[in-house]
């Protein structure tokens, strides 16, 4: 029986997901993590009230879910201070870069990002058929000016940022990245990813008009408020952009429960205050982990640190390796300069005791 024949473009492209899951690991492996501390998760969880309304909600699923999202995007316009069809609900952050690229990127279109910045953003450039032109990364940080340049150079019509950044946790002063936005190239949207900004201080945080079409702002309720298997993100910005996600999103994809958990955990700001200070707290703790194990943690404003592993990306990778040995699961950037980095997110004190434990004897082991 013959195979269908796929669309040219979904025939070149190859069949892949842009992270291993820890699961993926485990099951080579063939057992579970003590500390999963890799992939960026909120360990602490999420708003205790929260969960109570997922559980009160769970006789409910065989409801769909608001296609409009309406209670939800009410809530968020009061949080932000802007009006509700400024704001669009989608599957996460990684689904609303699939909206954007869609709105925006044709095949053969230019679009730059740094280096080694969140793969999925790329993987749904290529997926529509769009070139990426990537910068380097300067002093752990994304390159503002160069991927203003490169956007100018290339006349891309997207420009990706993040802020504060992942994987390396640094982030942009507030008045550079209102600067970027006035120097915008002509034609050229900027998505600001700023999936991790509640763990940052509130003096990072830009001035962006919401009136000004060429920026799309997106967050999340997977890091900060702990839902991140509840897959609810948000985008924000002028009027007529953002209803422009009405074309193409898919609207059944919130579901209902995870909609009224987000909501109230929205309302749950006291939660979210325990949060960032278990998180702040965490960061501290690694940092000295890894300076009491000789290593260089570089300052973060998210829910991880990197950490300079003191060699190349190949050592880099055999002190990961040894840490998974050791059942400790965290993560490492992908392209050089940052791939001499691991990359380990906030843990409870238990998962930090176990990496205090860990990290010499995977270091050792790795030198060998």
């Amino acid at each position: 029986m013959k195979r269908p024949r796929e669309t040219p473009l979904a025939d070149r492209l190859p069949a892949t997901v842009p992270f291993v899951g820890p699961e993926a690991i485990e099951r080579r492996l063939g057992r579970p993590f003590r500390a999963r501390i890799g992939a960026n998760e909120n360990v602490f969880g999420p708003s205790p009230k929260a969960i109570k309304a997922i559980q009160d909600q769970a006789g409910d699923a065989w409801m769909y879910g608001d296609p409009e999202s309406f209670e939800l995007r009410e809530a968020l316009a009061g949080h932000l201070g802007i009006a509700r069809d400024e704001v669009v609900v989608g599957e996460g952050v990684d689904g609303l870069l699939g909206y954007a690229v869609r709105l925006f990127v044709e095949e053969g279109d230019r679009v730059v990002t740094s280096e080694g910045a969140y793969p999925t953003f790329n993987y749904h450039v290529v997926g529509f058929g769009g070139d990426l032109v990537k910068v380097p990364y300067r002093d752990d940080r994304e390159d503002v000016d160069a991927l203003l340049e490169a956007a100018r150079d290339s006349r891309a019509k997207v420009i990706y940022l993040a802020n504060p950044d992942n994987p390396m946790g640094t982030w942009q002063d507030p008045a550079r990245i209102e600067a970027m936005v006035a120097d915008l190239p002509e034609n050229c949207v900027l998505i600001l990813d700023e999936a991790y900004l509640e763990f940052a201080p509130e003096s990072i945080v830009p001035t962006v008009p919401i009136a000004d079409p060429r920026v799309i702002r997106m967050r999340t309720f997977s890091k900060a408020y702990g839902m991140a298997g509840m897959r609810v993100g948000y985008a924000f910005g002028e009027r007529s952009v953002i209803q422009s996600f009405e074309k193409i999103r898919n609207h059944f994809g919130m579901n209902r429960v995870s909609q009224i958990a987000a909501q109230i955990a929205l309302s749950d700001q006291g939660w979210l205050g325990h949060v960032r200070s278990e998180v702040a707290m965490a960061r501290e703790r690694i940092a000295a982990v890894a300076e009491d194990s000789g290593l260089d943690p570089i300052q973060s404003a998210a829910n991880f640190v990197a950490v300079d592993c003191g060699g190349d990306g190949a050592f880099a990778r055999r002190v990961l390796e040894e840490l998974e040995a050791r059942d400790v699961f965290v993560r490492m950037p992908g392209v050089a300069p940052g791939n001499r980095c691991i990359r380990i997110t906030a843990g409870r004190p238990a998962d930090l005791d176990l990496l205090a434990q860990a990290l010499p004897e995977a270091l050792a082991a790795a030198r060998r």
